[in-house]
């Protein structure tokens, strides 16, 4: 899975823009991205890290996240549309397998188990 899908993976995962194709353009450094739910996202690519920035010109909402990868993990921080922080590590395991852990924006925690079936809590 190359890095935007990844980031947009988590973006969907996170709540953000859950079921929303996203149209890119740009380099794979910093891209812009629109889907069809009314967002807009900069994807910017520097080394190990990925920041994405999105907003919603009709709902005047906005939101962002930093992931950078070391070794088998990656460190996810983010502030959601409701001006809240969250936070999530995913480890990969191996043949498709990872551990995803984290704070949700509402201060609850979580654990899931994920292989190419889905996910467990």
């Amino acid at each position: 899975m190359n890095k935007l899908a990844a980031v947009l993976l988590t973006v969907a995962v996170s709540g953000i823009s859950s079921g929303a194709m996203a149209q890119c353009i740009g380099s794979s450094a910093l891209s812009t991205c629109y889907d069809n739910n009314g967002n807009t996202y900069t994807v910017n690519r520097m080394g190990g890290m990925t920041t994405v920035n999105g907003s919603n010109a009709s709902t005047g909402s906005t939101w962002s996240q930093t992931s950078q990868t070391f070794g088998n993990q990656t460190y996810t921080n983010g502030r959601a549309a409701n001006g809240q922080s969250w936070n999530q590590t995913q480890t990969n395991l191996g043949g498709g397998s990872r551990m995803v852990t984290g704070t949700n924006s509402k201060g609850q925690s979580y654990s899931h188990y994920c292989n190419q079936f889905g996910c467990t809590p």
